[in-house]
């Protein structure tokens, strides 16, 4: 079953996040496990608020990406980019499909 992690996180350096999620991604090219998707939004309503989605193909897949220590490096870096504490909200896909 697919697999989505949710992070919302708030910050004033969106730009620096992005360059590091840049490297990391040249980095990782060709991988064959990690995330399958991702998606990045910004809240209309509330400054500085995102939310970053991370589609995996599965739960196990996730877990095994959030214990690869170049994952915890790079949380790590966007930690201290960000205002707060992020929050996470794990989901098990049910249905998806395109509209249009």
């Amino acid at each position: 079953m697919k697999f989505v992690q949710i992070i919302g996180f708030e910050t004033e350096r969106l730009e620096e996040m992005q360059q590091l999620l840049q490297e990391a991604g040249q980095r990782n090219a060709g991988r064959t496990d990690g995330p399958t998707h991702r998606m990045l939004l910004k809240d209309r309503d509330k400054p500085n608020h995102y939310l970053a989605l991370l589609e995996f193909d599965s739960y196990d897949e996730a877990m095994r990406n959030s214990e690869d220590p170049e994952t915890g490096k790079l949380a790590e870096q966007l930690a201290a980019l960000s205002v707060g504490e992020r929050v996470y909200t794990n989901c098990d896909v049910l249905e998806s499909g395109e509209l249009k």
